[in-house]
Order: structure tokens, then C-alpha cells, then sequence
């Protein structure tokens, strides 16, 4: 693996696991702006706590060495999770700001996803 590449990994992995857990804790603790978003958007409170709970065991995949098969779900995850909640805003009419998140987010984990080492991804035999 390249030097750049690594660098370019473990930026993007870093900024998406500070995004993901600080976003999960807020997400934990319910806070109330985090409760009022979700009775906007026309969602259950507990899905805060589920989604809190995928975040931050996301991030202890991603952050693992080795087990490759768990980080590709844990990426999987962070991107159904943000592209559920940037079509989330779209459908609920949201303004533009309301998407940086989501998508930074998403950016970091395709960013993070491709630029992975060789042990943290999967190995595929072939016979």
C-alpha cells in the first residue's frame, strides 16, 4: 500500500469515527434537539437508541484489526444509515444545511471503504 493512500485512509477513518461516535453518544443520551429532529422527521425516539448503538459498535469494527467480514458490514451500516438520513431530509423538504452531515459522513466512509489496507479487507479465494 501506498504512503499516500494510508494517509488518505487513516484521515478519512479518523474523521468518520469522531462523526459517527459523537453523533452516537447524542443520539444515547437523547438529546433533546436529537428527540425533537426525529418527531420531526416522523420516526420512533427509539431509533435513536438503535441507531446510537450501530454507530458506535461501527466504529469498533471499522477501528478492529482484522475481521474483515464485520468491517464490511460496519461500512455497509454507515452508509445505509447516511443515505437513509439524506433522503430522510429530502423527503421531509429539509434546507441544503441539513444535509452537510449526512453526506460528509458518507464521503468519509466511501473515502475510508476504498482506501482500506489489504489485512482489512476480505480475501476472496480463487481455485
Amino acid at each position: 500500500m501506498k504512503r499516500r493512500d494510508k494517509i488518505i485512509y487513516w484521515i478519512a477513518t479518523i474523521w468518520l469515527s469522531l462523526g459517527m461516535v459523537s453523533t452516537g453518544i447524542v443520539q444515547l443520551i437523547r438529546m433533546e434537539e436529537e428527540v425533537e429532529k426525529m418527531n420531526e422527521l416522523g420516526y420512533p425516539v427509539y431509533f435513536l437508541t438503535i441507531i446510537g448503538v450501530w454507530k458506535i459498535l461501527g466504529v469498533i469494527a471499522v477501528l478492529a484489526p482484522k475481521l474483515p467480514l464485520v468491517k464490511e458490514w460496519a461500512y455497509a451500516g454507515f452508509f445505509f444509515l447516511m443515505t437513509g438520513a439524506i433522503f430522510t431530509h429530502i423527503a421531509v423538504g429539509d434546507e441544503a444545511m441539513e444535509y452537510f452531515g449526512p453526506s460528509l459522513l458518507l464521503v468519509l466512509t466511501i473515502v475510508s471503504w476504498y482506501f482500506r489496507p489489504n489485512e482489512r479487507k476480505i480475501v476472496i479465494l480463487q481455485k
